[in-house]
């Protein structure tokens, strides 16, 4: 059976999104909110869209110490709180996939700018704060939500990775291409994630421009994106 992946923010639409997609893929979900009886309603809603599913929720405690991989999907004003709260519970080998986009509209601003970190990102902040040992990549920023919330859409975009080990990368490669339609695409270390991040809010201003949900997707790459551990 395939192990399964832990994903904070399951109420939001991202979150939600990952893990529905992942559901319907196969992969067993547990949903992690601040709130048990909250990610225990999340996942109710998705094992009724995705009936053939595994969901199963508890509070974000918990729900971290169920899984080898996590996913964090929490704005950006809840992430230092949640990973402050999570230091006793997760551990060392774990692997955190950030998702965190430090957007303005954290602090009733603009959604189309972006916060300042002193660490230089979200990830960054991410890796800082976790315990030693647990891995933090930074993914996902550009992929709509909204396409991945509805089964009937094929995403087909890039999904630029960040990370400082090349196998904690590829171990994020494998679970997010579980999705049909998405590629990950290796950008370089942790610190390259202030670019990605940044994309959210470029992306936000097409997608209200031209009305769409607009994604990336990067030319020129060989069939072969990651090779196998050697």
């Amino acid at each position: 059976m395939t192990d399964s992946v832990t994903v904070i923010g399951a109420s939001g639409a991202l979150g939600y999104g990952l893990a529905l997609r992942l559901g319907i893929a196969g992969t067993p979900i547990v949903i992690g909110s601040r709130d048990a009886d909250r990610a225990e309603e999340t996942a109710a809603k998705l094992a009724a869209d995705v009936p053939d599913g595994t969901f199963e929720g508890y509070a974000n405690d918990e729900a971290a110490e169920r899984s080898e991989v996590v996913l964090l999907c929490v704005p950006f004003r809840n992430q230092s709180e949640t990973l402050t709260n999570l230091k006793e519970h997760l551990r060392e080998g774990q692997l955190v996939i950030d998702a965190t986009v430090p957007l303005a509209a954290a602090v009733s601003g603009r959604a189309t700018r972006m916060l300042g970190v002193w660490q230089g990102s979200a990830a960054q902040q991410a890796a800082e704060m976790v315990p030693t040992g647990v891995r933090v990549v930074s993914a996902l920023h550009t992929v709509s939500a909204a396409v991945l919330r509805d089964p009937a859409q094929t995403p087909d975009e890039d999904v630029l990775v960040c990370g400082d080990r090349k196998a904690d990368k590829q171990r994020a490669a494998a679970i997010v291409e579980r999705v049909p339609g998405l590629r990950c695409v290796d950008c370089g270390r942790l610190e390259q994630s202030r670019i990605t991040e940044s994309l959210t809010a470029l992306l936000i201003g097409v997608n209200a421009r031209y009305k769409t949900h607009a994604g990336i997707r990067l030319t020129g790459l060989p069939d072969a994106l990651w090779q196998p551990p050697s």
